[in-house]
C-alpha cells in the first residue's frame, strides 16, 4: 500500500503531503526532510526504520502509529491525534515539539526528550517512567493518570499543566516551574497531613 502513496522513491525533501491516507499501511527505510504532512490519516501504519528531519505534521491522525527503528529530529506536531503510540520503539527522538495534540496512552518510558516541547496537549494515562524530560516545555498539558516514576523533570516548565501526580521523592524536579493551585498536587504524594 505504501507504493501507492510514496511510489518507489526513498528520499523526500521539501515535499507536502496533503490528505494522504495510509491506514494500517507499512512504509520502510524512507527519509523525509523538510516535509509537511497535512490532514494525513496514518493511523495504525508502520513506519519502520524511517527518518524524519525538520518535518511538520498538522491536523493528522497518527493514532497507534508504529515507529520501530524510526529516527526523528526537529519534528513538529500540531493539532494531531496521536493516541496509543509506543514512542519507546523509535531509534532516536531529538527536539520534538507537540502542540495541542492528543497523546493519551502513549509510552515514553526511558526516552531522552530533554529540551523538547509538549504544550497544551492531552497526555492522559501516558507513561513517562525513567524518561528525561529536563528543560521541556510542558505548559498547559493535561497529565491525568499519567505515570511519572524516576522521571527527570529538572528545569521543566509545568506552569498551567494539570491533573499530574508527581511525587517529589520519586522524581527529579529541581528548578522545575509549577503554578498554583496545581502545584499543591505535589504535596499529596508526601507522607504528611494536609488540612483545608
Amino acid at each position: 500500500m505504501s507504493e501507492e502513496v510514496f511510489g518507489d522513491e526513498e528520499d523526500f525533501s521539501d515535499r507536502r503531503f496533503e490528505s494522504i491516507e495510509l491506514r494500517d499501511g507499512v512504509v520502510e527505510n524512507r527519509v523525509f526532510e523538510n516535509c509537511v504532512f497535512s490532514r494525513a490519516h496514518l493511523n495504525g501504519s508502520s513506519f519502520r526504520r524511517c527518518r524524519f528531519v525538520d518535518c511538520v505534521f498538522e491536523e493528522c491522525d497518527l493514532s497507534n502509529w508504529q515507529l520501530a527503528g524510526a529516527e526523528m529530529r526537529a519534528v513538529t506536531f500540531k493539532d494531531c491525534k496521536m493516541v496509543g503510540i509506543n514512542w519507546a520503539n523509535a531509534k532516536s527522538l531529538v527536539h520534538l515539539d507537540w502542540h495541542s495534540c492528543a497523546l493519551s496512552y502513549g509510552n515514553f518510558v526511558g526516552l531522552d526528550l530533554r529540551k523538547s516541547s509538549m504544550q497544551k496537549c492531552v497526555a492522559r494515562e501516558a507513561d513517562f517512567a525513567d524518561s528525561n524530560l529536563s528543560e521541556m516545555d510542558l505548559r498547559g498539558t493535561d497529565f491525568g493518570a499519567a505515570r511519572f516514576a524516576n522521571t527527570n523533570l529538572t528545569k521543566a516548565d509545568l506552569r498551567q499543566a494539570m491533573n499530574y501526580s508527581i511525587r517529589p521523592d520519586a522524581n527529579k524536579i529541581k528548578k522545575a516551574k509549577f503554578s498554583l493551585p496545581e502545584a499543591t498536587l505535589l504535596l499529596y504524594g508526601l507522607d504528611i497531613v494536609l488540612e483545608e
